[in-house]
């Protein structure tokens, strides 16, 4: 049986460790970026057709990034919720510079 985790704290570096390879990384910072542009399209537009887009940006490039690169299961479909605030952390910490750290902080790299 596979060990359920129960925090977010517990699924930080079990997220990191699903994101070892850099372009995986890089396709998921390209993703949500995309999806934040569709996002804020969105909400100074009203087109409707922005929202199903940043998704489908989103979430396909990250999906890429695991099945071609990664080759594991996005643990978006296991844990859904978890998985969206650690893309953004992930994403955050890679825009400020600090992703090397939590990796390290992580024993990923």
């Amino acid at each position: 049986m596979e060990h359920r985790l129960t925090s977010f704290a517990e699924f930080w570096p079990f997220y990191l460790g699903e994101h070892r390879h850099p372009l995986n990384r890089t396709l998921h910072f390209v993703g949500s970026s995309l999806g934040l542009v569709c996002w804020i399209g969105f909400l100074s537009t009203f087109n409707y057709w922005l929202i199903p887009l940043g998704l489908l940006l989103g979430y396909g490039c990250a999906w890429i990034g695991h099945f071609f690169i990664e080759k594991n299961k996005p643990a978006s479909f296991t844990y859904p919720l978890w998985s969206f605030l650690a893309d953004w952390r992930m994403w955050f910490c890679m825009l400020t510079g600090r992703i090397n750290a939590e990796l390290k902080r992580a024993k990923v790299l």
